[in-house]
């Protein structure tokens, strides 16, 4: 049996910052790579979400996380590169959904919207829920352009 832990890329912007520290205190059972930022001074959220996409694009981290105040920005952001799936969620139901359904490999935490707990749950719950693959593959292999 492997001892190798799960791979976790995560980033954020100013307003998501407090949020990842958190999150990288939480996820101790994982391997987690901070891609930055490093305090709450006001950075450019793109600076951050494209090396932790990149990340999680190459294969090098089984799944990315990015904070920012809503989570668009980042998840634009994301999205931009071809293999990756960056879903926006405020419930646990949405991270369960966007793995079983989409394949999500990023989630993406909107800080402002939502408590301390609930980004913890979601982030647990991300990475622990499988792929359901069947019906949902065909959808999901048309994602890509």
């Amino acid at each position: 049996m492997s001892t190798d832990k799960i791979k976790i890329a995560i980033g954020a912007d100013h307003a998501g910052f407090e949020y990842k520290e958190l999150l990288k205190s939480y996820l101790t059972d994982y391997e987690v790579k901070d891609f930055g930022t490093y305090s709450t001074q006001s950075v450019d959220y793109p600076d951050f979400a494209h090396p932790v996409a990149s990340a999680v694009e190459s294969g090098e981290y089984a799944f990315g996380i990015l904070v920012c105040g809503s989570a668009n920005g980042v998840a634009i952001t994301a999205n931009k590169h071809q293999q990756i799936r960056a879903a926006i969620c405020w419930l646990n139901e949405l991270a369960a959904l966007a793995r079983q359904h989409n394949n999500a490999n990023v989630l993406c935490i909107p800080a402002r919207f939502v408590s301390e707990d609930l980004a913890k749950e979601m982030a647990t719950t991300f990475i622990n829920t499988p792929f359901e693959g069947g019906r949902h593959e065909g959808r999901v292999g048309k994602i890509s352009c």
